[in-house]
């Protein structure tokens, strides 16, 4: 499955590392990251495209652009990649849920 908005970067990909079953180094697993940091990113990167989309039918309504087809398709890149990381948030909060009611 491709990722036409980018928003799905490295997040799935196997580290060269772990595909030929060598053990990662210590800079390697700093490099990549945590959960966290990449979740933050994508929600920089979606309130950029949303600010984007703002900006953009702004300048249509007040005639500085003359391209609704393109105002429409950055639109829908907006939304839909909100819609991705609204998806991804209760996915998340689904597992937190499934994991505070084990007993220990």
């Amino acid at each position: 499955m491709t990722d036409p908005l980018g928003l799905i970067q490295s997040a799935g990909a196997i580290p060269p590392a772990a595909r030929t079953g060598q053990p990662a180094s210590s800079a390697e697993a700093e490099g990549a990251g945590s959960f966290r940091e990449m979740l933050l990113d994508q929600l920089r990167e979606v309130n950029r495209l949303e600010q984007e989309t703002t900006r953009a039918v702004e300048d249509l309504a007040a005639g500085r652009r003359n391209d609704p087809d393109a105002v429409f398709a950055a639109q829908r890149k907006a939304d839909i990649a909100f819609q991705m990381l609204l998806q991804v948030r209760n996915k998340v909060m689904d597992a937190y849920n499934e994991v505070k009611q084990i007993r220990v």
